[in-house]
């Protein structure tokens, strides 16, 4: 079965971003590559078991095992060491991708409180487009009577776009809301 937005992407975004950007090969069309999601746990260094926790929500929220990311260097600051576990981290490539954008956009964002839109603003300039989310909570899969502590994550979606202006029109045409 194909995910619900990759038919849409299929059927009615390549048509529209051809029209709009007047490509004359359907491959020229910007597509999604892939989308990261990490979380950073700076508490970490003290409390272990916040690491997991947090690498478990993300395995739940993803649908995919996280990779563990370790601290590259030593930060004294930060009581930090280098090789200490930090972070965790997911990319998702194909209809884990596709299924996981669905619920991004059509669950997880609406269910933000006072929910207005994405920045317009959050673009690299090669068109990839990276998100900030302050609580996991917004996603359904993570149980609220179970969370310890919430966590912030960034949700990075890498698109073959070659500009920001082509970046946009392909996200806006999947359903990301952006502010006015």
């Amino acid at each position: 079965m194909r995910p619900r937005l990759l038919e849409r992407y299929r059927s009615e975004v390549v048509a529209k971003l051809s029209q709009e950007f007047g490509y004359k090969n359907s491959m020229q069309v910007p597509r999604l590559e892939k989308i990261v999601v990490n979380v950073g746990v700076g508490a970490a260094t003290q409390n272990s078991k916040l690491l997991e926790k947090a690498t478990e929500e993300l395995g739940a929220i993803t649908g995919q095992k996280p990779l563990v990311r370790k601290a590259r260097k030593s930060i004294a600051n930060f009581k930090l060491r280098q090789g200490q576990n930090i972070g965790a981290m997911v990319t998702l490539r194909g209809d884990r991708m596709w299924e996981f954008l669905d619920r991004l956009v059509s669950v997880a964002l609406p269910r933000v409180r006072d929910f207005k839109g994405v920045s317009p603003k959050a673009f690299d300039g090669r068109g990839n487009y990276t998100l900030g989310i302050r609580e996991q909570i917004i996603f359904p899969e993570v149980d609220y009577d179970a969370v310890e502590k919430i966590t912030g994550l960034n949700v990075t979606v890498c698109t073959s776009a070659r500009s920001d202006a082509e970046g946009k029109a392909l996200l806006a045409h999947l359903g990301m809301p952006f502010r006015a």
